[in-house]
């Protein structure tokens, strides 16, 4: 009860923590969509299924290397941006998250009605 509200120029703001976590989730979208998307690939064309499922999953596949890809230089835009109080721009990064997406979505759709 007895303490004071901070002002906002003495908040505790941590110099590397909030980018370093947004890298490392961005680290693990673009893991989960190149390792998913090449096994449900290689699965795919090993067992016969339709050229869109194959084709759907090693999309999103190459979604998520560009992505890892991507990720150092991310990291050090979002660093200079949030230290020169300049506003973030990740929307190419964002295109291709949800093209990989979406193209795990078509594959497994693909997958589901031709497995039965």
């Amino acid at each position: 009860m007895g303490e004071e509200a901070k002002a906002p120029d003495e908040e505790i703001w941590d110099q590397g923590l909030q980018s370093e976590r947004t890298r490392l989730a961005w680290v693990r979208t673009a893991v989960a969509l190149a390792t998913g998307g090449l096994g449900a690939a290689g699965l795919s064309a090993r067992h016969d299924l339709p050229l869109l499922a194959v084709t759907g999953f090693a999309l999103a596949a190459l979604c998520g290397a560009v992505l890892l890809i991507r990720t150092r230089a991310r990291f050090r835009r979002v660093q200079a941006a949030l230290h020169g109080g300049r506003p973030l721009d990740s929307r190419l990064d964002a295109v291709f998250a949800w093209l990989g997406t979406l193209s795990l979505v078509t594959g497994a759709i693909a997958f589901v009605f031709t497995v039965r």
